[in-house]
């Protein structure tokens, strides 16, 4: 059967290595992954700006224009996912990625098979075929809609990322309950890998920014300290 995610993916790759990128080009076309290609990270963002992806394959080191500066002013425009591609694999600089607004991470150098895998992980995320079902959740002056990926705060909408509304969702089915770090990886398909790095957190921490929780004394998302995460069945008071 025919992965749904795999159908019409459109991907651009942001890569200023030429035979990576080929080989990447080549291998996902060969899998139904059209994708195009851009060399520096000023095309690259006006690439992207235009619309019409699925994801967005981004290299942190890019000529005229890093990624990280990319992500940033993409994300700022756009929910469109975007996975990062870094040659430094230190957990510092995977933070950076997420932080700026990436949605997941891939270390070089990487197997064209499990990029492949996040491609279409996300793309089934972002088209809400993957986790979260169709069923409106409200917890306080918090909605979720899955069908729409549509988050209210106090019925204003919140602009997410697919992976930041997916990992909201699986704390709002469990609101009241503790979640662990790798109950959240477990529930988000996540590699093993994820499981020794602070991605959870730096995804809540968006969250929180976005959702208006005070970092320093949360009363939404709140940190159980040695054991994970907890959405408050209230809400804010």
């Amino acid at each position: 059967m025919t992965d749904p995610a795999a159908t019409a993916i459109r991907a651009l790759l942001i890569e200023d290595d030429e035979r990576l990128a080929e080989l990447t080009v080549r291998y996902l076309a060969a899998h139904g992954v059209e994708t195009v290609h851009c060399g520096d990270g000023p095309r690259g963002l006006a690439e992207a700006q235009r619309g019409g992806f699925d994801v967005v394959l981004l290299d942190i080191m890019l000529p005229g224009r890093d990624g990280i500066d990319v992500c940033r002013e993409l994300r700022a425009r756009s929910d469109v996912p975007v996975i990062m591609l870094t040659a430094c694999g230190t957990e510092a600089d995977r933070v950076l990625g997420l932080e700026s607004g990436a949605d997941d991470y891939l270390a070089k150098p990487f197997s064209t098979r499990e990029l492949l895998a996040r491609v279409r992980a996300v793309v089934r995320r972002a088209r809400g075929l993957a986790g979260p079902g169709p069923k409106t959740l409200r917890h306080g002056p918090l909605l979720l809609d899955p069908g729409n990926l549509r988050v209210e705060i106090d019925g204003a909408p919140v602009s997410v990322t697919s992976f930041e509304f997916s990992l909201l969702h699986a704390l709002a089915e469990r609101a009241g309950r503790v979640v662990s770090r790798d109950q959240l990886l477990d529930l988000l398909h996540k590699s093993a890998e994820d499981a020794f790095d602070r991605s959870i957190d730096v995804h809540v921490s968006r969250l929180r920014r976005k959702l208006g929780d005070d970092p320093r004394h949360p009363r939404l998302l709140l940190t159980i300290r040695g054991a994970g995460y907890m959405l408050a069945t209230g809400g804010p008071a």
